[in-house]
């Protein structure tokens, strides 16, 4: 896929923080359970996680892959989602500033997880924020002839199935878009921000760049 294309898919999307106090914990319960709970759930296909590499008020971002929205609305689902493990309570408890969305990968292009992450989330909702999904594709498919770019994707929460985690603030929550592109390179991280910020402008609340710390693929747990 060299272009910019509509897609069935979904991503759930969290970023958050977590105390250093708590940090070795979290990420070992990510990292030994929560993870694959999640991956394991039917119509799931793989997730990924991510440590910012600047400071910000969040600096922890997951992303699980799923073919599409109605995986979010299974029996399954939900009894995962409302029967959490005591481990997975306590770390929720501990989460800070968090943001859960249920995303569809409105567009998509290009192929791969590359090492980094450069991300734009922009300040208003779809419909409000002024800018359509031509332009999206188009700056998509810029960010894709910078060289060490690998994959783009536009990605647009459910209003329905973004249900927020205790730690978020519920008053001041908007359900923005997200153009998240994968990278090879920290210099084609940092050169794809910088595109989507100048593009975009005064509709960007934030933009970083992440390093992955692991990836799990279905299959794997199936093998």
């Amino acid at each position: 896929m060299t272009k910019p294309d509509t897609t069935n898919a979904a991503q759930l999307f969290v970023w958050s923080d977590i105390d250093p106090t708590h940090e070795t914990d979290f990420n070992q319960w990510y990292d030994r359970e929560h993870m694959e709970e999640r991956v394991s759930l039917p119509g799931f296909s793989g997730a990924r996680r991510y440590r910012a590499d600047s400071g910000t008020a969040r600096r922890y971002l997951a992303l699980y892959r799923a073919e599409a929205l109605d995986c979010f609305t299974t029996a399954e689902y939900r009894k995962a989602f409302t029967q959490q493990t005591s481990w997975s309570n306590l770390n929720f408890s501990r989460m800070s500033n968090t943001r859960r969305r249920v995303m569809s990968v409105a567009l998509e292009a290009g192929f791969g997880a590359g090492s980094k992450v450069a991300m734009v989330v922009l300040n208003k909702p779809v419909g409000e924020v002024g800018i359509d999904a031509t332009q999206i594709a188009k700056l998509i498919s810029n960010t894709l002839e910078i060289d060490g770019v690998l994959h783009g994707q536009y990605l647009v929460p459910d209003t329905k199935l973004s249900t927020p985690l205790p730690s978020e603030d519920t008053e001041n929550r908007v359900l923005a878009p997200a153009i998240v592109i994968d990278t090879s390179s920290e210099s084609a991280a940092a050169a794809a921000l910088q595109l989507l910020r100048e593009a975009l402008g005064d509709a960007v609340d934030d933009a970083q760049t992440f390093s992955l710390l692991w990836s799990l693929d279905q299959r794997e747990l199936s093998a």
